[in-house]
């Protein structure tokens, strides 16, 4: 336990680390409880679960159309004037979404103001990734702090839905959302002001344009997708088959399950130190989690069904991390955060594919069968992940601007 603690310390032993990533932490909870949240208050006020799945939708699809121009913005102006821009439209956006649904207004407002909402949700986790990657210069050491942020991921998503779920059940059904805006909201402005840490803007690099490493992002991107397809399927699969066992409220323990196998990898990622490049720790990772997805469709039982999610869940975070690892390897400093976009776009983009395909065969064959999408969507991650090209280091200054 002390050379995993030490190397932890080691990282946060920078000045000004601490307190961006914790900040960075904090502030991404709304990632996990923003559509969550849309699901339970329309429910609560319509019942109607067709119209919360589409303002969830239109949530999503705003944040996934915006990734990629939101980092372009992020990289020409700073993090500092973004951020303090999204916070007011953040608040402003959400704050109407909320009116809206609240208030009945005709549709399709609601979704509009979802959509642009969505869109304006800094991307907490690109920005203290670039943060770390400015921070420090050794190899080793950003690979323990991606498996940080990686760490700050799983959490967000474990305590997240728990949290807009009890906010939005104690008292009225926006508590959860009001939170999660209040968050989003302060957090952006809680960033912005760290300026010390903030990756300074080249304006000769930056109006350059140094060229995107394509060969690299399209591929992840499309293996983000194939992540994103698994994920959500996974969601709906594992809830739809502990229904069909008279067990429904075991699917959140169940997913909790997978999402701890993933959280514990993480932090023992991120102490080990490997001479491996990023890509080929990805390529393995992913082969190993289609194998875990292939074999949790042929289990039997809830019981081996949650062990097997907790064991596939145990290559997810070391995956995720040499992922974006890869993509800083391979992108221009003066780009980071718009080459990061491409995988946050192709992740969300993947989520309600595969929850819908997972929906649909858990309708005709049942919960347990459709497993079988998510196992799918590995298979084809680890196929694509095979063409994307090796990296081992950040491109130098000289080959941005060449």
């Amino acid at each position: 336990m002390r050379p995993v603690l030490t190397t932890y310390r080691r990282v946060f032993s920078h000045p000004g680390a601490f307190a961006f990533s914790f900040t960075g932490l904090v502030a991404r909870l709304p990632i996990a409880m923003m559509t969550l949240g849309i699901v339970l208050l329309v429910s609560a006020l319509t019942g109607s679960y067709a119209l919360a799945g589409q303002v969830s939708a239109a949530y999503i699809i705003g944040n996934a159309l915006w990734s990629v121009p939101h980092g372009r913005l992020v990289d020409r102006f700073g993090q500092a004037p973004v951020l303090c821009v999204d916070a007011v439209l953040f608040g402003a956006a959400s704050g109407l979404m909320v009116l809206s649904l609240s208030d009945g207004w005709p549709l399709p407002l609601p979704h509009l103001l979802a959509a642009a909402a969505g869109a304006v949700l800094p991307p907490f986790g690109n920005l203290v990734r670039s943060r770390w990657a400015h921070l420090l210069d050794d190899e080793a050491e950003r690979h323990t702090a991606f498996a940080v942020e990686g760490i700050a991921d799983e959490v967000v998503f474990v305590t997240g839905p728990s949290l807009v779920t009890f906010l939005s059940t104690l008292r009225a059904p926006q508590s959860g959302l009001v939170a999660a805006i209040a968050i989003g909201t302060v957090g952006a402005l809680a960033l912005a002001a760290q300026r010390g840490t903030e990756p300074p803007v080249d304006e000769e690099r930056a109006t350059t344009r140094a060229p995107v490493p394509w060969a690299v992002l399209v591929p992840i991107t499309a293996v983000a997708a194939a992540l994103g397809c698994l994920f959500g399927a996974q969601e709906v699969s594992t809830v739809a088959m502990a229904s069909d066992a008279g067990h429904r409220a075991l699917s959140g323990f169940m997913l909790g399950g997978f999402a701890l196998g993933s959280l514990t990898a993480g932090v023992v990622a991120g102490a080990v130190t490997t001479h491996r490049s990023p890509v080929q720790r990805a390529r393995t990772g992913i082969a190993l989690l289609a194998v875990g997805a292939t074999v949790i469709p042929l289990l039997p039982g809830l019981l081996t069904v949650s062990l097997g999610l907790f064991a596939t869940g145990l290559f997810v975070a070391p995956t995720l991390i040499a992922l974006f690892s890869a993509i800083e390897a391979a992108s221009p400093r003066s780009r980071l955060n718009e080459a990061m976009g491409f995988a946050s776009t192709g992740m969300s983009a993947g989520i309600a594919p595969g929850a819908w395909l997972a929906g649909a065969m858990a309708d005709g064959v049942g919960g347990h069968a459709s497993y079988w999408v998510g196992s799918a969507s590995a298979v084809v991650a680890a196929l694509v992940m095979l063409t994307v090209p090796d990296v081992r280091a950040r491109r130098s200054v000289e080959a941005e601007l060449r």
